[in-house]
């Protein structure tokens, strides 16, 4: 089975599966906020659920605690392993010239860069969240970034149809009665990101989560295709991709 790329499509399946049965050269960036398999300095930590290593206690009760997400275990050797997999698979459905841009925590960075280099992307550099109000922590400095590793499928084309872009992205994290999943990145932040893709391309997210991506490209004129391997966010994904595309629609009527 071969899937089409439809604006706002949210594919539910292990993205391994699915990207294997993608038209090769189909999309033209891949945007994603993998499972880190982080969140502990100790193989006892990184096994708990998603709900025990991310969220504060004064979030359990929320509705987005009630849906752990799966895949977020792994001890690094494993992770990066698995990681390469799925990047090589991502590569081979991405455009010559085509570039993705993958988060990560200070963890987990260096295994992404070297797993990255595996699946035959150039690996191009480090882009920085910088979460403004994290946490200060008595005695240390304050755990206030994600990181953001992008790279290209083969040579990258300096006249591109792309415009200039930062290095660091401002944007505090969720509050809570916001928030749809446990570790979802804020829209502004993703609207901005989304940018690196030439203008109008094609944008896919492996790991779809709540549709954080997929709206975001939709809202900036982007095609965007999500996969999703949990139920919940495969419904939670394709609303937002569909409020995403009313609103744009919306946008370009009243600017007619």
């Amino acid at each position: 089975m071969k899937y089409d790329i439809k604006p706002g499509a949210v594919i539910h399946g292990d993205c391994l599966a699915v990207l294997r049965q993608m038209e090769p050269d189909s999309v033209d960036g891949v945007i994603t906020d993998p499972p880190y398999s982080s969140g502990g300095q100790f193989r006892g930590d990184r096994a708990q659920s998603t709900r025990d290593k991310y969220l504060q206690s004064g979030e359990i009760a929320a509705e987005y605690a009630k849906h752990s997400f799966t895949g977020d275990n792994l001890d690094q050797r494993a992770w990066m392993s698995w990681s390469a997999e799925w990047l090589s698979l991502a590569r081979e459905v991405t455009k010559p010239g085509g570039v993705l841009a993958a988060f990560t925590d200070w963890r987990q960075i260096c295994a992404l860069c070297d797993a990255v280099q595996w699946a035959g992307w150039v690996w191009r550099g480090i882009m920085v969240w910088d979460k403004k109000n994290a946490r200060p922590q008595p005695g240390r400095p304050r755990q206030q970034c994600e990181f953001i590793i992008w790279a290209s499928n083969g040579p990258l084309d300096v006249k591109r149809n792309a415009p200039y872009m930062p290095g660091i992205f401002t944007a505090p994290p969720l509050s809570g009665e916001k928030r749809q999943h446990q570790t979802e990145k804020p829209l502004a932040l993703m609207r901005e990101l989304v940018h690196i893709c030439e203008t109008g391309g094609t944008v896919l997210d492996p790991f779809a989560g709540s549709g954080s991506t997929l709206a975001a490209a939709i809202l900036e004129g982007y095609t965007a295709i999500g996969i999703e391997k949990d139920d919940h966010y495969v419904t939670v994904a394709q609303r937002r991709a569909l409020e995403a595309t009313k609103t744009r629609l919306l946008e370009g009527t009243q600017n007619v």
